[in-house]
C-alpha cells in the first residue's frame, strides 16, 4: 500500500491547493504555501486591532468623564484661591529689628544678580531655621524670623480686597454678624539651592480657618508655592516675585498642607497672615440720653412681672425663612437701638422675635410656611389679621391687604404658622406696647397661595421680661 505521504493529487502538483503534510493533520498548526490566488498585504508594524481600537475610545471616554468630575468636585469644594497686589514694589519697606538692637529697613524690589543689600544680610542672619514638622524636624535650607523680634512691612492687607475675596472664596454662607480678620504671622525666606519642607496644619493651632502668603517682591527662580488639600488635590504658585506690578498672594483653609519647592536663584521671601473669623459685639455706638432713660423708667417701674414688646420702627431686609430675628441686633439702628441697649442698661435681657398675626414665634425659630393655602381676599385691617404684600403690577406700587379671619385662606394659614412653633401672643403673655401700622418696621415671607408667590408681612419684636 502506498504511504498516505506519497500521494499526490493533480490540484497539489499544479500548485492549486495548499499542501499538508501528515505530521500536521489534527494540528491547529498548518505550513500554508503561498498561492497566485492570494492577496499580499504589508502591513504596519504599529497598526491596532479593532478591540484595541475599543479599549482607546473606552479610555478616552473615561477621561472625559474623570476630567467633569475633578472639574465639577474643584469648583464645589475650593480650599485655595490666588490674586495679584495692585501696588508698585517700590512702595514697600521691611522694617525690622535684630537682636542686637539695631533698626533696619529693607526697600523693595531686591535684585540679587547684583549685590545682595546688607540689609537683607542682617534680616538673613538674624532667622532661625524652619521646623518642618510636629516633630522637633528642623532645616537650615528655609528660615523664618523670630517672632520675639520687632517686624513691620509697609503692606496694610486691610488696604486691599483680600478679605473680601477668601470670604467669597472659602466662607460665601457665613453668618452676617460673623466677619474675617488677618493677623500676621511670620516672615519665611527659602535661600538660593533651598526648599521648604512640608508644613503641616498642626503646625497653625491658633485658632485660624485660613493662611494668606504674600509674595514679597524678591527676584528669584523656582520655589513654587505647593499647596495640597485634605484630600489629596494640589495646587501650585510660583510667585513671580520682583516683577512691578505683580506682587501674588495665596489664601489656603486651614485643613491644608503647604511647601516651597526647590529655589534654583535668589531668595523667595513671603509674610503670611492667620485668617479667623470674628462675631460683631452687640454693643452700639449711640449712647441713651438721660431724658430717654427717664421716659424708659416708669414704664419699667409699672410693668413688673409682665412681659413687654416693642415693635422694631425700621425695616431691616431680611428673610425671616432664612435667619433668626436675633442676627438684627448688630443691624439695629436709630431708635431700635437705643431702645434695645437702654434696656441692656437696666440689666435686662431684650430678646428679637419675629410676630404676625396675633402669633409670635420662638427666639430660635425662622419662619416657613410649607405647602399651598388658598387665595387671599382684600379687606380692611382688622385686629390679629394677617398681613400680605400684593403681587405688584406693571407701573404700580405695592400694596398691602389683611386676610379676612373667618376665610379658608387664613384659617389654612394659621394652621401652618401653628405647625412652625407659633404660638398666639396672649399663650405668650406678651403685652404690646405699640401699634404695628404705620411705624413699624416689615419683612416679608414668600408661601404659596393656589399656586402663586405671595408674602406674608412680619414685624420684629423687642420683648423683655420685667422681674
Amino acid at each position: 500500500m502506498t504511504p498516505l505521504s506519497r500521494i499526490a493529487s493533480p490540484a497539489l502538483s499544479a500548485g492549486l491547493v495548499p499542501e499538508y503534510s501528515t505530521s500536521d493533520i489534527g494540528s491547529s498548526r498548518f505550513h500554508r504555501t503561498a498561492s497566485v490566488n492570494d492577496f499580499q498585504i504589508e502591513r504596519s508594524k504599529h497598526r491596532k486591532s479593532a478591540s484595541r481600537e475599543r479599549i482607546a475610545g473606552y479610555d478616552d471616554e473615561a477621561l472625559y468623564r474623570d476630567s467633569i468630575t475633578r472639574l465639577l468636585i474643584a469648583k464645589a469644594s475650593p480650599y485655595s484661591i490666588s490674586g495679584r497686589l495692585p501696588i508698585e514694589p517700590n512702595e514697600l519697606i521691611l522694617f525690622f529689628r535684630t537682636k542686637s538692637g539695631i533698626t533696619h529697613a529693607l526697600d523693595f524690589p531686591v535684585d540679587l544678580d547684583y549685590a545682595a543689600p546688607p540689609a537683607l544680610e542682617a534680616l538673613i542672619g538674624a532667622c532661625r531655621p524652619h521646623q518642618t514638622s510636629d516633630l522637633d524636624d528642623y532645616t537650615e535650607e528655609s528660615l523664618f524670623y523670630p517672632p520675639n523680634l520687632p517686624l513691620t512691612v509697609s503692606l496694610d492687607i486691610a488696604n486691599h480686597p483680600i478679605l473680601d475675596a477668601v470670604r467669597a472664596g472659602f466662607f460665601s454662607n457665613l453668618e452676617p454678624d460673623k466677619y474675617l480678620t488677618a493677623v500676621k504671622d511670620k516672615l519665611e525666606i527659602v535661600v538660593n539651592g533651598g526648599k521648604m519642607g512640608v508644613q503641616t496644619r498642626t503646625l497653625r493651632n491658633d485658632g485660624r480657618v485660613a493662611t494668606i502668603v504674600v509674595t514679597l517682591p524678591v527676584r528669584f527662580r523656582g520655589g513654587a508655592l505647593v499647596v495640597q488639600s485634605e484630600d489629596g488635590r494640589v495646587e501650585k504658585y510660583h510667585g513671580r516675585g520682583g516683577k512691578p506690578g505683580d506682587i501674588e498672594w495665596v489664601a489656603f483653609l486651614n485643613e491644608c498642607e503647604y511647601e516651597i519647592e526647590a529655589v534654583t536663584k535668589g531668595c523667595r521671601m513671603t509674610v503670611s497672615y492667620g485668617v479667623h473669623i470674628k462675631a460683631h459685639v452687640a454693643a452700639s455706638l449711640m449712647e441713651p440720653s438721660d431724658n430717654f432713660l427717664d421716659l424708659i423708667s416708669p414704664i419699667l417701674n409699672l410693668s413688673r412681672g409682665r412681659k413687654l414688646g416693642f415693635y422694631l420702627h425700621n425695616d431691616y431686609g431680611v428673610n425671616p425663612s432664612e435667619a433668626l430675628a436675633e442676627s438684627l441686633v448688630p443691624k439695629l439702628k436709630s431708635g431700635d437701638a437705643l431702645l434695645y441697649h437702654s434696656l441692656k442698661l437696666y440689666r435686662l435681657s431684650p430678646e428679637l422675635q419675629y410676630t404676625a398675626g396675633g402669633y409670635i414665634w420662638p427666639v430660635d425659630r425662622t419662619i416657613e410656611l410649607l405647602g399651598d393655602v388658598a387665595d387671599s381676599k382684600p379687606i380692611y385691617p382688622g385686629s390679629g389679621s394677617f398681613c400680605l404684600a400684593s403681587r405688584p403690577l406693571a407701573r404700580s406700587t405695592v400694596g398691602s391687604v389683611y386676610a379676612d379671619p373667618d376665610d379658608e385662606e387664613t384659617a389654612n394659614l394659621r394652621a401652618r404658622v401653628e405647625d412652625n412653633g407659633a404660638v398666639p401672643l396672649s399663650e405668650a403673655e406678651v403685652s404690646i406696647l405699640s401699634e404695628p401700622v404705620p411705624i413699624a418696621g416689615r419683612e416679608r415671607v414668600y408661601f404659596v397661595s393656589k399656586g402663586e408667590l405671595e408674602k406674608l408681612v412680619v414685624n420684629v419684636l423687642i420683648v423683655v421680661y420685667v422681674p
